[in-house]
C-alpha cells in the first residue's frame, strides 16, 4: 500500500492532519498533473502550475468529505478538480473580457468573428465531454484522463481496469465522437 493510499484512509478517518501530510507527499505528482494540463490547452488561462495546484487544495479541503479509495482515484479526482478550476478561470475571463455586467457593446463586427482562440475552445471541449458522458461513461474519462489529466495509456488502464488496448480504442472513438461534437 503506498503512502498516498494510507493517508488517504487517515484523511477518510476523520484524520486532519494526514489531509496535510497527503497533499505534501502527492504535491509533486499534482504539479506535473497542473504542468502536463496547462501546457496542453491551458496556455492562456492566468492560472501557473503552483497557483493551479494551491486551488486545488484549496478545493479539496472545502468539499469536506475525499471519497477517493486510493493513489489512482485521487489522482483521477485531482484531474476533474484540476479541469474545473481551469474551466472556471476561463469563464471569468470570458466574462471579465466581455465586461462582466456591462452592457455589451460591439464597435466593429470583425473584431468580433476574429477572437476565437483556446479559452473558447476549452469551454468547448468541456461541453463535448458532457455530451460524451451522457453517451459512453467510460469514454469521457478516457478522454478526461487523457486531455485534462495528462495521463499515459498504460495509467489509464491501470486506474480504469482495463487493458492498453481497451484505452486506445476508447480514445480513438472519444476523439471521433469529441471531433464531430466541436464542429
Amino acid at each position: 500500500m503506498t503512502q498516498v493510499t494510507q493517508l488517504l484512509q487517515r484523511v477518510r478517518a476523520g484524520d486532519a492532519a494526514a489531509r496535510d501530510a497527503l497533499f505534501a507527499a502527492a504535491y509533486e505528482e499534482l504539479r506535473r498533473l497542473a504542468r502536463s494540463r496547462l501546457r496542453d490547452g491551458g496556455r492562456n488561462t492566468v492560472l501557473e502550475t503552483t497557483s493551479l495546484v494551491h486551488e486545488c487544495y484549496l478545493r479539496f479541503v472545502t468539499a469536506g468529505e475525499l471519497r477517493a479509495e486510493d493513489r489512482k482515484a485521487f489522482f483521477a479526482y485531482a484531474s476533474q478538480v484540476m479541469r474545473s478550476v481551469i474551466l472556471n478561470s476561463v469563464r471569468e475571463r470570458q466574462a471579465e473580457r466581455r465586461g462582466g455586467d456591462a452592457p455589451h457593446l460591439t464597435l466593429s463586427t470583425e473584431v468580433v468573428d476574429n477572437l476565437a482562440g483556446d479559452e473558447e475552445t476549452i469551454v468547448r471541449v468541456h461541453e463535448a465531454l458532457e455530451v460524451l458522458q451522457q453517451v459512453d461513461t467510460r469514454l469521457a474519462q478516457v478522454a478526461q484522463m487523457r486531455y485534462f489529466g495528462g495521463y499515459s495509456e498504460r495509467e489509464i488502464a491501470e486506474t480504469l481496469g482495463v487493458t492498453e488496448r481497451t484505452v486506445q480504442r476508447d480514445w480513438e472513438k472519444a476523439r471521433a465522437i469529441l471531433a464531430a461534437a466541436l464542429q
